[in-house]
């Protein structure tokens, strides 16, 4: 346990009343706005029995779409629960998180006691997001091969986050990539629209795989959710579709936020990160109390930038003209 205990890390997605969330658009949270429709039905009969712990069918499936051995599948309840287990499962006490990026790799890492180090200190493990959040640039497949490799060399563990990967423009992902320095984290929350059914999956060598499995809380995905994740499998291909009508909206907010000479990040995935050129946290406020409600970019190092998702054109229409008047 980490002497100064670490504060909890602030995310986007608010929560709010009924009666709010009626009148509020809320691009905070980035998810597939062309979310594929999952026929599933669930019953009371669906929580009379414990969960398989081992979730032999459902990493079955994963198997199936991915083509990894079961064996070097694990499973959790939402992403979140895998990086706790990971930081605790792998060996190294030095990590290495280049900023800015996902706030829980840091704190994931200090509560299993470890170090975050400055490069080009010497570091036993590496966190990477792919395509990265909040900025949605992306490292091509290549180059994420090179830090496999230079990982495999030296010694170093590779934790990698492709949790927006389904939406990029072009898939560059490793989890296809077997080695003992690799653990590949994925997840359906984003890319089917789900963030209330908490599941995330990854991949890694065998023997981590086991250590993570031992270490993550029994029944911790619950049938709900294994439900639902096997069905949304099925339709996994579907989300070719979704990413190509992001790419489309994409380039058009890229196309509004250059007329406007507005700086963003060249995000390859579903949302867009824009510099206004003044506190994020009054343009947020601003915005709210106009009805949409954007991710503030402080938490993340970020202070004078905002996080849009990439929605249905209208809304994203309404979202710039709102954002235009607010920086009046």
């Amino acid at each position: 346990m980490p002497a100064e205990f670490p504060k909890k890390v602030f995310h986007g997605g608010k929560t709010y009343t009924s009666a709010d969330a009626e009148k509020i658009i809320n691009v905070s949270a980035s998810l597939n706005p062309f979310a594929p429709e999952i026929p599933v039905e669930f019953s009371h009969a669906d929580l009379s029995e414990y969960p398989d712990d081992s979730y032999t069918e459902l990493k079955e499936k994963i198997s199936s779409v991915f083509n990894r051995p079961a064996e070097e599948i694990c499973v959790g309840n939402g992403s979140a629960e895998l990086m706790r287990v990971y930081c605790l499962a792998v060996a190294g006490t030095n990590c290495r998180i280049d900023m800015p990026t996902f706030g829980e790799y840091e704190l994931s890492a200090k509560l299993a006691g470890k170090n975050i180090v400055a490069y080009p200190e010497k570091w036993d493990v590496r966190f990477i997001c792919n395509p990265n959040n909040p900025t949605g640039t992306m490292l091509e497949r290549d180059e994420m091969l090179s830090i496999i490799d230079y990982s495999e060399k030296h010694g170093q563990q590779l934790f990698v986050d492709e949790a927006f990967m389904e939406l990029a423009e072009t898939n560059e992902s490793v989890s296809d990539v077997s080695s003992e320095n690799l653990f590949v984290l994925r997840s359906l929350t984003k890319a089917f629209a789900v963030p209330g059914l908490r599941f995330g999956f990854g991949f890694g060598p065998a023997e981590l795989i086991e250590k993570m499995e031992t270490i993550r809380p029994p029944w911790s995905v619950n049938s709900f959710a294994e439900k639902y994740a096997a069905a949304a499998l099925e339709h996994y291909k579907d989300l070719q579709t979704s990413a190509k009508k992001i790419t489309r909206e994409r380039e058009w907010i890229f196309d509004a936020l250059e007329s406007r000479r507005l700086p963003y990040f060249a995000s390859k995935t579903n949302f867009v990160c824009i510099n206004v050129g003044k506190s994020a946290s009054e343009v947020t406020e601003k915005m709210l109390s106009e009805g949409i409600y954007v991710r503030d970019c402080t938490s993340f190092g970020l202070p004078e930038n905002i996080r849009i998702s990439v929605e249905k054109r209208e809304i994203n229409k309404h979202v710039l003209e709102v954002l235009d008047s607010c920086l009046r």
